[in-house]
């Protein structure tokens, strides 16, 4: 068989391999992606796009169970579960057909199989042959992680986030082990749906990389949504009945306390998917550092600012470089890996920026949302910043009154001396939506005085931010 050639294979087509693909295809490189699964990858089929669909769902119930407040008279007719599953799998599946058409109007091969390492340039990708490169981008993203013999999904009783995304039928309880941002987006999934959600926390508050007060206030409303949340959890055993037994359902022994669950999803982290590439080995120099190969530690492979692996023509980005694990970093690392690429083959362009980790956005999508940017005002102050802390309250804002979402807060920590925000916080409606405002800032390097002059739109959500700017300098004016 025949050897294929191109100047860039990508191997995953997830958030960061098919946007990797796409910009050196627009930089002039021979491109092909290959992928065993659906383009996408598990973000867009099994992730961050299925379960916003499903969130909605939950969301609009929770809107009718509240249409008497707006002088409406709206009869809960309950819901069709299957309908439900339906819609976030079509969502789903009309992406992933969008991301195939981007491959050809891009020229893009795409190649349908495994691939694993058969030469310093080649690879071997089942069901196709050999292909050579100049250049690979392993992009493989990562999976549920899981604690063999402690906590293990079946994939039955017990599920990843992929099985609790399609469920043959509600559960009558579930125990959400995790109280992380995937944790507490089903939670509040299942939990709408009139699911009785446990939700277990090995440390000591949920949503742990949050601001401390954001967390606390999360824990409050989704208690108040009828989640029961035991936090300092240590689980000691997980397991589901044998096969047979009669009222199948899920044992499992918290803080030594043995309890029953009709089902279980495991969402306490996620390993990077580097096996079966038979990946390059190290080869370790006179200064102990490895001058070619591939070096893997903890499930992550090691790159440089520009995703080089210690094989300067072989990058990796997305899940399988490691923390954070979120699609808009892979994209962001994938467009910053081809431009490396062209800049050192083309010598076109300029070297590109490395991504600022310390600006990275994260969301969680549960109800009420969660949003930040930067540091935590505990981590500023362990820093030994001098820091100036404002906060503005949603029950203060005339849109969240008038949307019926009085609920929440946005928190911004500055800086004292130079004025420098350190870090944004918000818990509320559309608080994802809000949070780019501030990345963007922090990005441009805005100071307090830049975003106490801009102009914000009235009325709106985002007058908060503003006023909780305001808060900082001790000069709010609507609260």
């Amino acid at each position: 068989m025949d050897v294929r050639k191109f100047d860039v294979v990508v191997i995953g087509g997830g958030p960061g391999g098919y946007v990797c693909a796409i910009r050196a295809a627009q930089l002039g490189f021979k491109v092909a992606v290959i992928e065993r699964e659906a383009l996408g990858g598990v973000c867009l089929n099994w992730g961050c796009i299925p379960t916003k669909a499903l969130l909605r769902a939950a969301e609009i119930r929770r809107l009718v169970a509240h249409a008497d407040e707006f002088g409406l008279k709206v009869e809960d007719k309950g819901f069709d579960f299957a309908k439900v599953i339906a819609r976030s799998r079509e969502v789903a599946g009309k992406l992933s057909k969008g991301v195939e058409f981007l491959m050809k109007k891009n020229k893009i091969e795409v190649l349908r199989g495994e691939a694993a390492f058969s030469g310093d340039k080649e690879l071997e990708v089942r069901g196709v042959g050999k292909v050579a490169f100049d250049y690979a981008v392993i992009a493989t993203g990562a999976r549920a992680k899981q604690i063999k013999g402690v906590l293990e999904a079946d994939g039955k009783l017990i599920w990843t986030a992929r099985e609790a995304m399609v469920p043959p039928e509600m559960p009558a309880s579930l125990l959400v082990v995790g109280g992380g941002a995937i944790g507490v987006e089903f939670a509040s999934f299942y939990a709408a749906l009139g699911c009785k959600v446990t939700l277990v926390e090995a440390q000591g508050r949920i949503v742990p990389a949050e601001d401390e007060e954001i967390s606390a206030l999360l824990k409050k409303e989704l208690e108040k949504a009828g989640i029961e949340i035991v936090v300092g959890a240590k689980v000691e055993s997980l397991g589901s009945q044998e096969p047979g037994a009669r009222n199948q359902d899920v044992s499992v022994v918290i803080n030594g306390e043995k309890r029953r669950f009709a089902r279980a999803i495991l969402a306490i982290g996620v390993v990077g998917n580097v096996e079966g590439l038979n990946l390059p080995a190290p080869k370790m120099g006179h200064s102990g550092k490895a001058e070619g190969g591939v070096v893997v530690e903890k499930a992550a492979i090691v790159v440089d600012d520009f995703y080089r692996t210690a094989s300067p023509h072989i990058y990796a980005i997305g899940d399988v470089a490691g923390a954070p694990w979120l699609a808009h970093v892979a994209s962001h690392e994938g467009v910053i890996a081809a431009e490396h690429m062209a800049f050192v083959a083309k010598k076109a362009g300029h070297l590109p920026h490395p991504l600022r980790y310390d600006n990275i956005p994260g969301c969680t999508y549960c109800m009420p949302q969660v949003a930040s940017t930067g540091l935590t005002e505990a981590v500023a102050v362990a820093a030994g910043r001098k820091i100036k802390v404002g906060r503005y309250a949603y029950q203060a804002n005339g849109k969240a009154l008038a949307l019926g979402e009085p609920t929440g807060m946005v928190k911004v920590i500055f800086d004292a001396a130079t004025g420098e925000l350190l870090g944004a916080h918000i818990l509320g409606a559309e608080a994802t939506e809000m949070i780019s405002t501030f990345v963007l800032g922090r990005s441009v390097e805005a100071v307090e005085a830049d975003f106490i002059h801009a102009c914000l739109p009235h009325p709106t959500l985002s007058e908060m931010m503003g006023e909780a700017v305001l808060s900082a300098e001790g000069r709010v004016i609507n609260a």
